[in-house]
């Protein structure tokens, strides 16, 4: 749920985008419409409610020893005021969740997991913490958090802190005051745009929010945070992997230190790296006017070798994409992979991801 006592994903907006009570529990799909709310992130900055994400405050003198053996990257060599993307997987290299982990200090660290896999997450933490020297608390229900992305989103935010956000290098984050309000801003996001994540007291968010929009910010709903995500090349948690999935298969081994003294996961993975895997997410270019959809098969000569697990048209680009699983040994010889989109077999192309990158 949200943070607010009014949520900000119970918000209906009018008269300019502010806030009144909404009978809603979820994200809005959209305000304006999803293909306006993409242009507006895109060309100028659009604002999302992200609070439904879960926050795990971590605390205690073996806090970066007990996230080394459960977290895939090395928060002991991650510097303060530093963020990392990595996920958590179980002792079979299954991915239990993706998530994001901000350091302040060796002794303290904040854990973003996804919305539907924050119970799972604080239950598989639980069972590894061995000793009292570590505390895990669920403040999700104590600040919102705020997405603000698009070129002209750090502009926007910086008539409202003293620090130029400008400077705030990607990954990192700092403590600002935000017209008076003490906010955590982090240079993350999930659009494939410059931006910033606003970790917000729940008192305050309603009044940030509307502030934001009044200065330009347009208000933007999941189904656009969707679409933007995927041009961008970004796997969603239930999607394009989950548990039966390992890093490897969904691309994600940069962000796996498998060598980690007492990782959890680190043997299962570390044969999993030696042996590869035996599927690969790729990024798929489809032909025609219809879009893939997440489960419609992929087949090569009559024969299936992977499925699509995200799938859209893209204004931005102006065609159909999507991401999908494929055999491994297809990827390096494609051609002639077709999508079965209702029944009528479609042409493929595997293109790298991202599809869209704002420096291209």
């Amino acid at each position: 749920m949200s943070l607010l006592k009014t949520p900000l994903n119970k918000i209906h907006v009018e008269n300019g985008a502010r806030m009144v009570p909404f009978a809603g529990w979820d994200m809005p799909v959209q305000y304006s419409g999803i293909i306006d709310e993409v242009k507006a992130v895109r060309n100028n900055c659009g604002l999302f409610d992200v609070s439904h994400m879960g926050r795990l405050d971590i605390t205690g003198p073996s806090s970066s020893d007990f996230l080394n053996r459960t977290l895939s990257v090395d928060v002991i060599k991650l510097k303060p005021n530093r963020a990392r993307y990595g996920v958590i997987c179980n002792i079979y290299g299954g991915i239990i969740d993706d998530c994001i982990v901000y350091k302040f200090d060796a002794d303290h660290f904040l854990l973003v997991p996804n919305a539907s896999n924050k119970t799972s997450v604080i239950e598989w933490l639980n069972q590894h913490t061995t000793n009292n020297n570590v505390s895990i608390t669920d403040i999700t229900n104590q600040q919102a958090m705020i997405a603000l992305q698009g070129p002209t989103g750090i502009e926007t935010l910086n008539s409202h802190v003293q620090s130029d956000i400008s400077l705030l290098k990607m990954f990192n984050f700092s403590e600002e005051s935000f017209d008076g309000t003490k906010v955590m801003i982090a240079r993350t996001g999930y659009t494939g745009e410059d931006g910033v994540e606003i970790f917000v007291p729940e008192s305050k968010a309603a009044h940030i929010w509307n502030v934001l929009v009044d200065s330009g910010a347009k208000p933007c709903g999941l189904g656009s945070r969707d679409l933007l995500r995927l041009e961008a090349g970004l796997l969603l948690h239930g999607n394009d992997m989950d548990i039966t999935v390992n890093p490897f298969e969904a691309g994600l081994e940069k962000f796996v230190d498998c060598d980690k003294e007492e990782y959890i996961a680190g043997p299962a993975l570390r044969k999993i790296s030696s042996t590869g895997p035996d599927k690969r997410l790729v990024g798929l270019l489809v032909s025609g006017n219809r879009a893939a959809r997440p489960g419609y098969t992929l087949t090569h000569e009559n024969e299936q070798v992977g499925h699509i697990t995200s799938g859209t048209y893209s204004p931005t680009l102006d065609r159909n994409i999507a991401l999908g699983y494929v055999r491994t040994d297809l990827i390096d010889n494609h051609k002639g992979i077709k999508c079965d989109i209702r029944g009528q077999l479609t042409d493929v192309e595997m293109t790298k991801i991202p599809f869209y990158s704002r420096n291209s």
